[in-house]
């Protein structure tokens, strides 16, 4: 899982590099905070509902706890919005909303998956994947006088031993990866769309 995270999470892709540069525009920062609270700042988070899909009591009972965490966290990008001001007039703001709302319904659909360990990964792989969007989060805060406070979300190995009470099934841990790939692919999606969002404001 964190070797999947590496790889294919927000860390390791384009647009956050080029957001963490001291000279990214405070717009592109902006958008960046817009649109991530558009893709996970309503309730119930993707962690809340996957503490509903089947699985090991243990493992839902974890999540319902982090889930309360993470509602520490929405309300930080909620406040976040708030302090980097409005949304940049970007060209083709409908179709970002709509493309949007087609993640946000996608990572549902993970999130309520009945196939076991599905859902439990995709929540992982977005604990996981959060602390490099956190880094944008920071990053925008600070721009504007907003210091963030220490996440309250476990650690990583925190993350990866509460996956350990689905078992090593074959068919189980192939859901898991697969609920995985499909949130990391959801993220990618939004960072490709915020990069083309950029290049649309620069008139490219």
């Amino acid at each position: 899982m964190a070797t999947l995270v590496d790889a294919d999470g927000t860390g390791n892709t384009g647009w956050p590099t080029a957001l963490a540069y001291p000279g990214a525009p405070l717009r592109d920062l902006a958008d960046a905070v817009h649109n991530i609270c558009a893709l996970h700042g309503m309730a119930p988070s993707i962690v809340e509902q996957a503490s509903e899909a089947p699985g090991p009591d243990e493992l839902r009972a974890w999540l319902r706890t982090t889930a309360i965490a993470f509602d520490e966290e929405r309300t930080l990008l909620a406040a976040l919005v708030a302090a980097v001001g409005p949304l940049p007039s970007t060209p083709g703001q409908a179709q970002s909303e709509a493309t949007v709302l087609a993640q946000r319904h996608a990572l549902a659909m993970l999130a309520v998956s009945d196939r076991v360990g599905c859902a439990a990964g995709a929540a992982a792989a977005f604990l996981l994947d959060w602390s490099a969007i956190r880094r944008i989060l920071a990053l925008a805060g600070d721009r504007v006088g907003t210091r963030l406070p220490p996440s309250p979300l476990p650690r990583a190995s925190a993350v990866i031993a509460a996956l350990a009470a689905l078992g090593d099934a074959s068919g189980t841990q192939r859901a898991v990866t697969f609920g995985a790939q499909q949130l990391l692919a959801q993220h990618r999606g939004l960072w490709e769309l915020l990069d083309a969002r950029a290049s649309a404001r620069r008139g490219n």
